[in-house]
């Protein structure tokens, strides 16, 4: 990837993320009480009924959907973004947001870089429902804002996928037992747990091999210990 794809990518996650936290969560956490969101065609969106209302974000663009009728607009600024769901900018209530809430701040967006951001967490989706059907468990994967990344949790053991983050640029899967790594070196290869970088993980079998040989780890390193 080069500097300008890269920088592209990273100030168009930043800029999900703001939305992510300051207007979405915000606006279903005001009135629903749950800060969780979902994985989106083109995007990610709420998952609960925001004033009767689906809110997404949708490459560069607000789709805010009630019953039959939809509204779009361009992503310029939280204010505006806030604006055109009717709600004040700003999570407040839940936890301490991890993004800036300058309500003036520009959002930028590279419409190639979200596309790639929507595909992987699409994969990642997809991925993890395999994964958890073959284990036979039935809670869905959430989309959490305040580190913005999808994830589930089996048997106190995090699986996921983040589109990124300041200790890894590229997007990539992870494996976090709630207890750390059960070894040095080897399939632990972050301090929380494993990764594997998106350019390793090309289609949904490769992801749900890795989340598959993160549970095999798992359980044999408990085993030991």
């Amino acid at each position: 990837m080069t500097l300008t794809a890269s920088r592209a990518l990273a100030e168009t996650r930043e800029s999900w993320h703001r939305v992510a936290e300051h207007v979405l969560a915000a606006a279903q956490f005001a009135d629903t009480g749950t800060i969780r969101l979902r994985p989106f065609p083109g995007g990610f969106a709420t998952t609960a009924g925001s004033r009767g209302r689906l809110l997404a974000v949708v490459a560069d663009r607000m789709l805010v959907v009630e019953g039959t009728d939809f509204d779009v607009r361009p992503l310029t600024t939280l204010r505006a973004a806030a604006a055109s769901v009717g709600v004040p900018p700003g999570l407040r209530g839940s936890y301490s947001p991890a993004t800036s809430a300058d309500p003036d701040e520009p959002l930028r967006i590279d419409v190639a870089s979200a596309r790639r951001l929507a595909d992987w967490f699409a994969l990642g989706e997809a991925a993890l429902r395999d994964f958890a059907g073959q284990l036979g468990h039935s809670g869905a994967s959430v989309l959490w804002p305040e580190h913005f990344d999808l994830g589930i949790t089996v048997d106190d053991v995090n699986y996921g996928v983040s589109p990124g983050d300041e200790a890894m640029a590229e997007p990539y899967l992870y494996v976090g037992p709630h207890e750390g790594p059960l070894s040095d070196g080897g399939f632990w290869n972050a301090p929380f747990g494993a990764v594997a970088p998106a350019g390793r993980i090309t289609t949904q079998d490769d992801a749900v091999a890795f989340f598959a040989e993160g549970r095999h780890q798992v359980l044999t390193g408990r085993s030991t210990t």
